[in-house]
């Protein structure tokens, strides 16, 4: 993992710490150009009560509407947790690039398990067991373990209330 790479997942995990100081999951995530401009950044927002707000969600439909396809292709994403089956197949129809992800989807199981977090209503899947083509870089568990400890803080925050994992 280079320093530039480093450099935009440390972007997600600020992002993601934003996304907890407002309530919300600790998710956040950008669309990095081929040239290495960031074109697009969000972070999580399902306690709005629309629990398809997830920064890779807004990352897929930010690039279709405002990237030709070759510009999608060649660019990345990187994010605070990997992709869910709903973000992984807005990823792949919208025909994005490469993932780069702090954490897998599989940690975060474990993690909400260990907290015990009901289950989502989605079951979590690696990203290539929905979009097989897509190239996948993650997890860095030097970055993982400060997204663990975000989601200690928020759901340690609602006790026996605490929503569904994106």
């Amino acid at each position: 993992m280079s320093a530039t790479e480093l450099r935009y997942l440390n972007r997600c995990v600020e992002l993601a710490a934003e996304s907890l100081a407002a309530g919300d999951e600790p998710f956040g995530s950008l669309l990095v150009a081929e040239d290495g401009e960031v074109l697009f950044e969000d972070r999580n927002r399902v306690s709005s009560g629309d629990r398809t707000r997830h920064p890779e969600f807004e990352l897929a439909r930010w690039a279709a509407n405002n990237l030709t396809p070759g510009q999608r292709a060649s660019s990345t994403v990187y994010t605070s947790g990997e992709h869910c089956p709903m973000c992984a197949a807005a990823h792949g129809w919208a025909g994005l690039g490469r993932i780069v992800y702090a954490s897998s989807a599989e940690q975060l199981a474990n993690w909400l398990a260990e907290l015990s977090v009901p289950a989502a209503p989605v079951r979590a899947l690696p990203i290539k067991a929905v979009v097989p083509g897509v190239e996948v870089s993650g997890p860095v568990p030097e970055i993982a373990e400060r997204i663990h400890d975000m989601h200690r803080r928020f759901h340690g925050r609602k006790p026996g209330s605490a929503p569904n994992a994106p």
